[in-house]
């Protein structure tokens, strides 16, 4: 029975879709200003990990996740580079694609862009104001938070203590136009020289809140299963998104609220943020750090959790994935001189730790327990791989089985190469290096590596030899 924690309700719910075996999710995506920061690729990562594990269940999923491209910060970064917010837009769109597309995330269901919804958002907003939820002021439009009676709920805050802060947190001009100070914009009028729209209170653009509401209901109703984002979406723009859609509806927005963790960097701990100045890009990073590691070392944290980000952990996480990729190896070679048939009682284990990841991943998305059990098949296909006789079906079963297994975390093993003689050297030129420098964890991991492509070491007090195997 598969659970995910309600941010919410603070607590373990057991998930039931409003269609049955159909998940209709809606997760924030980037403002496209920039490339994305290692801290967007985990939100990222971290939904479509829960999207491949919901696909691996059998649900068919629909997943929406959007570009905001219009907002202070396009405006901003469009003047600098002296182009114009659409093309700005276009840019970090394409290369939010190229990126991700090499992390191994599935493109969305739909990227709905903020832009291309403008009339739906002024209807949108027309109908709050008639409803008495928001009201004009000089060309802006402001949401009455006072007025929904639930403003506060999913961030789990006293409406009382959210207008002390927002009354810090706002200048003076904006104070003054607000009927109070933690009503939030709908609608920005436009300055001299801004991209904007026609509207019933004069040119201007949306606010950030309200694009999400829109977007979210249009493509998957009044009210649908999952909304994610990560937990500094929480408050204010998840709050706000709710208030926005209930007091137009009438319904409730969404089932299940998901927020993933922060990454933090160095001893402190910090949340990595551009703000901060304390980013990576992944357009940076992936020049010198592989893809498929970067997306396991993300993907093997649980969602809820903060990553570290350190050259130390992304170390562990290419040697755990190396060892995966040489178990799926040695396994692979050993069919070339497998016998016909299957080994039921070996199969049966298969099937226990099938069942034992299923559970893991059934309890809000357990992938620390679940990798574990993928590691347990993996050790379990090693030393089936070495015994004298192995059966083809048995081997294959296992290599599916592990195969499936990592690719709800984004990972895709190729087939082994044949490796040429002065590649062999090379590795094992390497390997003595690491003996003499008495790092063994290396030299087993070269051994196994030579080992999984039919290459077996005999060390002798004449130096290491090598041969293939039979």
């Amino acid at each position: 029975m598969l659970k995910v924690f309600n941010t919410m309700t603070r607590q373990k719910e057991t998930f039931e879709p409003i269609t049955p075996r159909v998940v209709n999710m809606y997760v924030c995506g980037p403002t496209v200003y920039n490339y994305i920061h290692i801290g967007n690729a985990r939100s990222a990562i971290a939904f479509d990990t829960i999207r491949r594990y919901f696909e691996y269940r059998g649900y068919q999923v629909k997943y929406v996740s959007n570009f905001t491209d219009v907002d202070d910060k396009m405006i901003k970064q469009a003047k600098k580079l002296g182009i114009t917010v659409p093309e700005l837009g276009d840019r970090f769109i394409q290369a939010f694609k190229e990126d991700t597309a090499q992390l191994n995330i599935e493109p969305a269901t739909v990227n709905p862009r903020a832009t291309d919804h403008i009339p739906e958002i002024i209807e949108f907003v027309e109908t709050l104001i008639d409803k008495g939820y928001a009201y004009p002021v000089d060309g802006d439009v402001y949401y009455r938070a006072h007025k929904f009676a639930h403003y506060g709920e999913l961030s789990h805050q006293n409406l009382d203590e959210l207008e002390e802060g927002a009354s810090q947190h706002t200048n003076d001009e904006e104070t003054a136009r607000k009927e109070d100070p933690v009503d939030f914009a709908l609608w920005k009028g436009a300055k001299p020289g801004e991209i904007s729209w026609p509207s019933p209170w004069g040119a201007g653009r949306p606010g950030w809140h309200i694009e999400c509401s829109v977007m979210s209901t249009h493509f998957l109703g009044d009210t649908f299963d999952i909304h994610g984002g990560g937990e500094d979406l929480t408050f204010p723009h998840h709050e706000n998104e709710i208030a926005q859609s209930e007091a137009k509806t009438g319904k409730t927005f969404v089932h299940y609220w998901l927020h993933n963790g922060f990454v933090t960097v160095g001893d402190e701990n910090e949340k990595m943020s551009k703000s901060l100045g304390n980013f990576v890009t992944v357009h940076d990073l992936l020049k010198t750090v592989d893809a498929q590691t970067l997306r396991f070392f993300m993907a093997t944290t649980q969602y809820r959790r903060p990553i570290q980000y350190s050259q130390r952990n992304l170390d562990t996480a290419a040697r755990n994935l190396e060892r995966l990729q040489t178990a799926y190896n040695n396994m692979g070679y050993r069919l070339k001189d497998a016998d016909a048939g299957n080994d039921p009682k070996v199969e049966q284990e298969i099937r226990q730790i099938t069942a034992d990841y299923i559970d893991a991943m059934d309890d809000d998305f357990n992938v620390q327990n679940g990798i574990a059990e993928v590691h347990d098949l993996a050790r379990l296909g090693n030393v089936y791989a070495e015994r004298p006789v192995v059966f083809a079906g048995t081997l294959e079963f296992i290599r599916k089985t592990l195969s499936d297994l990592l690719a709800v975390f984004g990972v895709t093993f190729a087939e082994a190469t044949e490796l040429d003689d002065d590649h062999i050297q090379a590795l094992i030129d390497e390997r003595i290096a690491a003996r003499n420098d008495r790092n063994f964890e290396r030299s087993d991991e070269i051994r196994e590596q030579l080992k999984s492509q039919g290459i077996i070491l005999e060390d002798t007090p004449q130096g290491t030899r090598w041969r293939k195997g039979n």
